[in-house]
């Protein structure tokens, strides 16, 4: 990381605070709705925890260009809708049973309700943007809604496929996670009207700094430990997901290790979960897959290095180290 200040999660979370409780306030309001079932679901998974992460990029991004309105707060509502919808649909197809460290919605009401409630917070999203007001923010959801739909095609077509490359598995997330973080860092530059050359510049932060977040998931899912990460370790795995450590792993290890991991891939399961872990240790995966996210992390910081320095972009760096210096 660039020899700058960077604030700690205790610091970010305390620069947000006040705007994060009007973000949560305007999510419960826009919950509402006369369907029973659909506000049950909604308020089950989006007050079940989790980092707001991402409304806090948009936070933070708003607060780096001296923003003073509160269309920021509708953003990153906004933001937090598209997000949770993503969860409601990945877990039905990747028959998920714990998120969060809790029963996932699928599981709860089935994954008819699951999906159908997915669809209900992507339209209210939507409905939230109009009221915005803002064509270039609308322009980037609806780009971004897109193309991470197209991720989440690319990696069923990967599931259960050990012949999936780095490059195809970098692609997957790119669009799948990164895309998400790369348009709530867009919106600072977008509400304050910086121009197209700081929105990429802030793009390209969110970029690097999702896949790192997503490239230490995949280390988590091997080293992490399962009431602090709110999921089962090896729970990738056991959806014949080929992650990064896996692929790596393939690539680098003697024949017998990579046929091991290409059948846990093809199968799926928990069966060969400690063979596994093994053999991924031993290759070295693990390391190089920390060091591929610091690397991005490293280039997420460096993105912000045109941007007047004040306690937001301080703060933006810190999101940079968290990304890899976490354990849930």
């Amino acid at each position: 990381m660039p020899a700058t200040t960077a604030l700690s999660p205790e610091d970010i979370r305390a620069l947000a605070a006040a705007d994060l409780r009007a973000v949560d306030e305007r999510i419960l309001r826009s919950l509402q709705s006369e369907v029973v079932l659909i506000n049950e679901v909604a308020r089950y998974i989006i007050g079940g925890g989790g980092k707001r992460l991402r409304p806090t990029l948009v936070l933070l991004s708003a607060g780096a260009y001296g923003y003073e309105g509160e269309h920021h707060l509708e953003m990153a509502a906004i933001i937090e809708f598209i997000h949770t919808a993503t969860l409601l649909h990945d877990d039905v197809v990747d028959a998920s049973a714990m998120r969060r460290g809790k029963d996932t919605a699928n599981m709860v009401w089935g994954n008819e309700a699951s999906v159908l409630v997915g669809d209900f917070l992507y339209s209210r999203a939507f409905q939230l943007m109009v009221r915005a007001g803002s064509m270039r923010a609308m322009e980037i959801f609806a780009e971004t809604t897109n193309v991470i739909a197209e991720g989440e095609v690319l990696q069923l077509l990967s599931i259960h496929e050990p012949a999936t490359t780095e490059e195809q598995y970098l692609a997957v997330i790119r669009a799948k996670t990164a895309k998400l973080f790369e348009a709530s860092a867009r919106l600072g530059p977008v509400l304050t009207g910086y121009g197209r050359q700081m929105e990429e510049l802030m793009a390209e932060y969110g970029r690097h700094l999702g896949t790192a977040y997503q490239l230490v998931d995949d280390v988590l899912d091997y080293r992490g430990d399962a009431q602090a990460i709110g999921k089962n370790v090896g729970d990738d795995l056991a959806e014949g997901k080929p992650t990064l450590p896996l692929i790596y792993t393939m690539r680098h290890g003697t024949p017998a290790q990579a046929k091991v991991i290409k059948n846990a891939i093809k199968n799926g399961g928990r069966d060969a979960i400690d063979e596994v872990v093994t053999i991924v240790e031993s290759t070295g995966a693990i390391e190089y897959t920390t060091a591929f996210a610091q690397a991005e992390a490293e280039r997420a910081a460096d993105a912000l290095e045109g941007i007047p320095d004040s306690p937001f972009t301080d703060a933006l760096r810190g999101l940079a180290h968290f990304a890899v210096d976490r354990s849930s």
